[in-house]
C-alpha cells in the first residue's frame, strides 16, 4: 500500500502540545514504521494530563478506539499508549489532550503519527477494554488487557487514591486486596455463565468515606 497523503501540517505536535509542556519519548519522529504489534507510543508533560487516543485505517478512515490503551504514570504525567495493530497497511494515531485541572469535556488533538504496519498476519488481534473519564492521575493496569479466560481472570491494577476496588457484573462482586506495593489484586472466576448475554464486567473504585459509592473505570467485553 502506497503511503498515504495527508494535509500539510497534519503531523507531528499540533498548537496545545508544546503549551502544555508535552514532548514525545519513544518516537520523536511522527512516522513510524513497524513489524510488532502491540506498539508502545510514550509521551510525557510538565503537568498532569489527560490523554485518549485514536486509531484511524488509512484509505476508509475507520476508526478503532478499542485498539488504544491508555496507561499513567508518575502522578499523570507519564503516559504510554499501547497499540494494537490489526493488519498490515498505514494507520493514523491520533493523540488528545487536557491539562488534569481542566473540566472540559472536549479534549483538543495534540499530535498525529502516522504507523506503517507491516506485521505478520497471524499476528494475534486483541481489543481493550473500554476507559471512563475516571481512568487517570496514575491509573496502570498490569493486567488483564483482555479476559481470554472467562473461568478465571488474575487482576492487577493500580488506583491512586482509591480506597476499595471491586469488579462487577450484574449483581456479582468480586472484591480486590491491597497488597504492601500499593496494588489490587484479585481473581474473578466463573464469567463464562455470562457469555453472549451483552453484559460487560466493570472495574470499580472507591475514593470516598462512603463505601457504597463506586467510581467506573474500566469496562470489558464478556
Amino acid at each position: 500500500m502506497a503511503r498515504p497523503t495527508l494535509p500539510h501540517g497534519y503531523l507531528g505536535p499540533q498548537a496545545k502540545f508544546q503549551e502544555f509542556g508535552m514532548s514525545t519519548v519513544s518516537h520523536n519522529s511522527p512516522e513510524i514504521s513497524t513489524s510488532t504489534s502491540p506498539l508502545e507510543v510514550k509521551i510525557r508533560a510538565a503537568k498532569p494530563i489527560k490523554v485518549t487516543a485514536n486509531l484511524v485505517v488509512c484509505g476508509t478512515e475507520t476508526e478503532h478506539k478499542e485498539y488504544v490503551f491508555t496507561q499513567t504514570e508518575e502522578e499523570g504525567k507519564g503516559v504510554t499508549l499501547i497499540v494494537v495493530l490489526p493488519s498490515a497497511g498505514y494507520f493514523k494515531l491520533q493523540i488528545f489532550a487536557l491539562l488534569g485541572t481542566d473540566d472540559s469535556k472536549s479534549l483538543p488533538n495534540v499530535y498525529n503519527y502516522l504507523i506503517n504496519s507491516t506485521i505478520p498476519s497471524s499476528t494475534p488481534v486483541i481489543t481493550f477494554p473500554k476507559q471512563f473519564a475516571q481512568w487517570k492521575d496514575g491509573c496502570y493496569l498490569f493486567k488483564p488487557y483482555h479476559l481470554n479466560n472467562l473461568e478465571k481472570a488474575a487482576f492487577e491494577v493500580c488506583i491512586p487514591g482509591a480506597k476499595a476496588v471491586a469488579v462487577t457484573v450484574e449483581k456479582d462482586w468480586f472484591h480486590f486486596t491491597q497488597g504492601p506495593d500499593g496494588a489490587w489484586r484479585g481473581e474473578v472466576g466463573g464469567l463464562a455463565r455470562f457469555r453472549g448475554k451483552g453484559l460487560k464486567a466493570i472495574l470499580n473504585a472507591n475514593f470516598l468515606a462512603d463505601k457504597s459509592k463506586y467510581t467506573s473505570l474500566l469496562e470489558y467485553d464478556l
